[in-house]
């Protein structure tokens, strides 16, 4: 069923064309200040900072967009190249996010699914991310799965992650949120996939265990022109106005609500990889 929110109403509701037929509930979308939906997230564990936009191209917010696509209602479609997560909708429509990307030598692509969820995750570097970088040792806490880092504010997985599986097996790749927000749009990560704070909490409201993640194929465009395009972004008008789409049912796209454990006996290892 189509649900309004109070606060729904209050930004100003505008139906979309086809909205009856849809099967999740994401037919309707506000026009809403992007400072509103990055501002300062003061109802969670953690304190969230806000993020200036001004600093951040435009095309990189979340957005409404129109997105042909074979893909059914629910599924997570990551492209690489345009630095952009979009989570299908219907009518030919996803919700669009800015991503942070895997660097040279980092890539991959291919069909995953979300395996588990986690708020505030804990994160155990690989022996191998030690080796490339060991200063990072002296942050590390002995934790009860290794050594690793706490959740908080200063993990570099963010208010949220989500583990990426293939084949029930963990592919130690993540949706994840960030500690550099302005990094979004870059090819900078180990392979994972970062997303500002906010944008991070409101997809892993909108998914559950057991979606579908294809990520796509393609060339890397350099850092160098995401940088000149950034540079460009910020003469831009600091306020901007952006789509904020109703929430996605997970189960009415098709998602089981209680999947079966996917990996082992049910435990799923913390972050490896970020």
């Amino acid at each position: 069923m189509l649900k309004h929110s109070r606060r729904s109403m209050l930004l100003g509701g505008v139906a979309l064309a086809g909205f009856a037929a849809l099967p999740i509930r994401a037919a309707f979308a506000q026009e809403v200040e992007a400072e509103e939906i990055y501002g300062p997230v003061k109802d969670e564990p953690y304190p969230v900072k806000g993020i200036d936009v001004n600093r951040v191209n435009p095309r990189f917010l979340r957005t409404l967009v129109d997105y042909p696509t074979e893909q059914p209602p629910g599924t997570i479609v990551i492209d690489p190249k345009g630095h952009f997560l979009y989570l299908v909708i219907d009518n030919g429509q996803a919700i669009r996010y800015g991503v942070g990307v895997g660097r040279e030598g980092f890539l991959w692509s291919g069909q995953a699914q979300i395996g588990a969820k986690r708020e505030w995750p804990d994160w155990y570097p690989p022996k191998e991310m030690f080796a490339r970088q060991p200063e990072i040792v002296g942050a590390m806490s002995k934790l009860p799965s290794g050594l690793g880092m706490h959740g908080g504010p200063g993990n570099p997985l963010g208010a949220r992650a989500m583990y990426l599986y293939r084949d029930g097996k963990d592919t130690l790749f993540r949706i994840h949120g960030t500690v550099e927000p302005y990094t979004i749009g870059s090819s900078v990560s180990s392979g994972c996939i970062r997303m500002m704070n906010q944008d991070v909490l409101d997809l892993y409201s909108r998914v559950d265990v057991g979606t579908k993640v294809l990520v796509l194929g393609d060339a890397q465009p350099t850092n160098q022109q995401v940088a000149e395009e950034r540079s460009n972004a910020t003469t831009r008008a600091r306020t901007r106005r952006i789509a904020r789409p109703e929430p996605v049912d997970a189960e009415d796209a098709g998602v089981p609500a209680n999947p079966r454990p996917t990996y082992g006996n049910g435990q799923v290892p913390d972050d490896p990889n970020y």
